[in-house]
């Protein structure tokens, strides 16, 4: 099934278009975006060529679900959703752009994201992965009801906090 339009109270989220390279390449490679993702920011070539894969790969395989984040109609952060051996379940992935900051939107868009794993998956449970460091991603997700599972650490020495919020019983 391919990745769906999802719509929050002041965000868009959808498929990535070939037209979005540049803003995603901006995203990827800011110091400060990127100091808390996977070994940090990427070079403009890595950006690039993890954005063609998107399509290539991804989209072509309907492997997880991905999304361009739009507020307004301008490019503000990217958001995705797959399952991950490295938590055995499902794993939240989100970014936003410097100026997206400070808003609530990563809430708004953390909230979206674990409303889609439930709703739209049925997933029981929804995992974050979050750096030690990135306190406001970890203040962010206990708002939301994450708690914190167990701690991975990381060839380079750096901790990584596995999360997890369940569905609620209805």
């Amino acid at each position: 099934m391919p990745t769906p339009v999802l719509h929050t109270e002041r965000l868009l989220l959808r498929p990535y278009r070939p037209d979005d390279a540049e803003d995603s390449v901006a995203l990827l490679t800011d110091p400060e975006v990127g100091r808390f993702m996977g070994a940090g920011p990427l070079t403009p070539a890595e950006a690039a060529a993890l954005f063609g894969r998107l399509f290539e790969t991804v989209y072509a395989n309907d492997l997880f679900d991905v999304w361009a984040v739009r507020r307004d109609g301008r490019y503000v952060g990217h958001a995705e959703i797959k399952r991950t051996d490295q938590v055995d379940g499902h794993e939240i992935i989100y970014a936003l752009a410097k100026p997206a900051w400070g808003d609530g939107l990563g809430t708004e868009l953390a909230r979206a994201l674990v409303r889609y794993g439930f709703d739209a998956l049925d997933l029981p449970r929804v995992y974050a992965t979050v750096a030690a460091e990135n306190h406001a991603s970890l203040a962010l997700l206990a708002k939301l009801g994450f708690v914190h599972e167990r701690d991975v650490t990381e060839d380079d020495g750096s901790l990584t906090r596995v999360l997890a919020v369940d569905r609620s019983p209805t």
